[in-house]
């Protein structure tokens, strides 16, 4: 199964287009994990089986592992995800961006080191940086176009023959890089209206849209902005709101996160 097939289905099993984003950070983590020495596992772990049946992807970012050298938790949690609940598909955030013999290393790493379905690479230099991960055909390669952070316009609404240089990369991606099926983009949930000219540009072409959240884009209007006329077409990313959200009651941090989770999906489903 492809990963376009692979999300296509968790849209449709979960009735979901939520996206769970794993970004440990351990200096959030609850006083029980204090001193563990697979605490990232634990945590991210406990976060997934709390997750799996509201969510269309789970997106660990590899930063938050490598910078801990805890790459062999993430291998871990990335070998749970696909034995436990194998159709729901990893999206590896590495945002990937180099010449094609190392892009060829890094299509490696998250193709086979971490068995990832899909993985976020930057467009930046050109066809022969992408191309590499597109060999993966049952894979996705998911490519930078207009992302949630403000100093993202320092670049991407640069004219590019009378249009932003974000809309040049969406119709690249769409018309000339997509050969296979495979390839997604994504879209920060910050900015609506430009979800809006992307969709448009693309079709039924997948989105990821981070911004939902810790970093306050709007659920109606991104999901009225970015679904496809089916009512899919959307993994919208909650990382922080989800993993530490603050438990109520008798509630664990396992149960706070799915309280939230089924919040967000419920929320984004409300627009569908």
């Amino acid at each position: 199964m492809t990963f376009l097939q692979k999300l296509s289905s968790a849209w449709t099993t979960n009735n979901s287009l939520l996206c769970v984003g794993l970004d440990p950070d351990v200096n959030r983590f609850p006083a029980e994990l204090a001193g563990q020495p697979d605490a990232i596992y634990a945590f991210c772990k406990a976060i997934v089986d709390a997750t799996a049946n509201l969510t269309c992807s789970f997106k660990p970012q590899i930063a938050y592992f490598a910078a801990l050298r805890a790459e062999d938790q993430l291998e871990a949690i990335c070998r749970y995800i696909k034995t436990t609940y194998p159709a729901i598909p990893i999206v590896l955030d590495a945002k990937r961006g180099d010449i094609g013999a190392t892009a060829e290393q890094y299509a490696r790493e998250a193709f086979e080191r971490y068995d990832a379905d899909a993985v976020t690479v930057n467009p930046y230099m050109g066809f022969d940086s992408v191309a590499p991960y597109l060999e993966w055909k049952d894979r996705g390669a998911i490519v930078l176009c207009r992302t949630s952070n403000a100093g993202g316009s320092d670049l991407q609404f640069l004219d590019v023959g009378g249009k932003p240089l974000y809309q040049h990369v969406a119709q690249l991606v769409a018309d000339k890089w997509n050969t296979n099926g495979q390839c997604a983009l994504v879209v920060g949930a910050t900015f609506p209206n430009e979800i809006a000219q992307v969709r448009a540009l693309i079709g039924d072409m997948p989105l990821l849209i981070p911004g939902v959240g810790a970093q306050g884009g709007d659920v109606e209007s991104t999901v009225r902005a970015g679904r496809t006329a089916n009512g899919t077409g959307m993994m919208i990313n909650s990382s922080r709101a989800i993993l530490y959200a603050k438990p109520v009651a008798d509630e664990s941090y396992a149960q706070a996160a799915r309280r939230v989770a089924l919040e967000t999906r419920d929320a984004i489903n409300r627009f569908r």
